[in-house]
């Protein structure tokens, strides 16, 4: 079990925890062999970097470029730009596509739904140009509109140069911006995340051909439920990989592989489950708090009561290797003197989340409890005692 150490008043962090840009890198253990140029796995329940390889190396992200084209047609479904029944005119240009098709030609009008079933599970490069000009107006502009949200996410080692993700100068992201990208997808985007796990799709009166999701892990680990493939020349063969199983006193863990540059689909979905597998096996998650918890009550000045309620609107969680949870240390740094009025929700201290002398997390804390400004006489004389303090 942890131990909480409270009240200690030190200085708070001047910058809020960034939790799919700062994410803990958990170096205990050495991961299995792994045959890919770059592999990254992350806890994303613990938001907890497992085992890492190059994970800052620029590479070419073949298919997994419609990782964000998704991310930009989700968003304009969010908004209402577009809807999952209209239906987008199919140009010459997204009809000549080369690579991987959905099959669809300029006599079709093709409702987002079915492009968006066409861009994931079949990699469609025709499919997916019809939908960055459906959402784009151009695809210039929805190129400008990809760099703009990478950009936004932190991801600062990619640069796009189109939609699709054929081999192109200076296309280029890295092991580090997937898991920023394919985490911000999960957590933005959950109503659309169905799509990812559909197993065999093609759209009425085109070939059979290219039906089956290229993401064969769906097919052997029920656990998984996306994301995406990707494969060129240069690229190698490449799979980003989610998994979510229940564990005990947790629920569902999810975690993310992303493995780079292999030889084969068959290697790349080996790999992927090796690194997946041993996530699981290797680690333990431990919930150190509920939704809502509180994790102390601090002293409070100046208000209509003397604590407050500090904690989490989420469920706190953090991985460790197997059977050291014991070890788990934690302690709250907070902004002291906290002093009235008080917001729920107002950051009010850091949460430090130890494994021995190794840091494992620094998540921020907030009030629990709307406390508004005392009386006259009760905040001159909790004036009186902070000037004595």
């Amino acid at each position: 079990m942890t131990t909480l150490k409270t009240r200690l008043r030190l200085l708070a962090c001047t910058a809020a925890f960034a939790p799919l840009c700062a994410m803990a890198q958990v170096s205990t253990l050495q991961p299995p062999e792994i045959a890919a140029r770059n592999y990254m796995l992350v806890d994303v329940t613990a938001n907890q970097v497992l085992a890492s390889k190059d994970v800052d190396a620029q590479i070419e992200p073949a298919s997994l470029t419609k990782l964000m084209t998704g991310y930009l047609v989700f968003d304009a479904l969010r908004s209402k730009k577009i809807t999952l029944d209209q239906r987008l005119p199919v140009s010459e240009l997204a009809w000549k596509m080369p690579g991987s098709r959905m099959f669809i030609d300029p006599k079709m009008q093709v409702p987002v739904d079915d492009l968006i079933k066409g861009m994931i599970v079949q990699s469609g490069n025709d499919a997916t140009m019809a939908l960055a000009e459906g959402v784009g107006g151009t695809v210039e502009n929805f190129v400008r509109l990809m760099n703009e949200q990478a950009k936004a996410l932190g991801m600062t080692g990619t640069t796009y140069r189109n939609p699709e993700g054929l081999t192109e100068p200076g296309h280029l992201t890295t092991a580090r911006d997937l898991s920023i990208l394919s985490m911000r997808l999960m957590r933005d985007f959950p109503q659309y995340m169905h799509y990812y796990k559909i197993k065999d799709y093609r759209y009425e009166g085109t070939p059979a051909a290219n039906s089956k999701n290229r993401n064969t892990l769906l097919f052997r680990d029920p656990t998984v439920d996306g994301l995406k493939t990707g494969h060129t020349n240069a690229a190698g063969y490449c799979l980003v990989a989610t998994a979510q199983r229940d564990m005990p006193n947790v629920g569902g863990r999810r975690l993310l592989s992303i493995v780079l540059g292999t030889t084969s689909e068959n290697a790349r979905a080996n790999e992927s489950q090796k690194l997946l597998n041993w996530g699981y096996t290797a680690y333990d998650a431990v919930k150190l708090f509920e939704a809502g918890q509180a994790m102390e009550e601090a002293p409070l000045w100046k208000g209509t009561q003397s604590t407050l309620k500090l904690g989490r609107e989420a469920t706190t969680v953090v991985t460790v290797p197997a059977g050291s949870s014991g070890k788990l240390v934690t302690r709250i740094e907070r902004q002291d003197p906290l002093i009235a009025p008080v917001a729920k929700g107002q950051q009010v201290g850091t949460l430090h989340v130890m494994l021995g002398e190794e840091t494992l997390a620094q998540l921020p804390v907030f009030a629990l409890e709307d406390v508004t400004e005392g009386g006259f006489f009760s905040r001159a004389w909790d004036a009186l005692r902070l000037w004595i303090r």
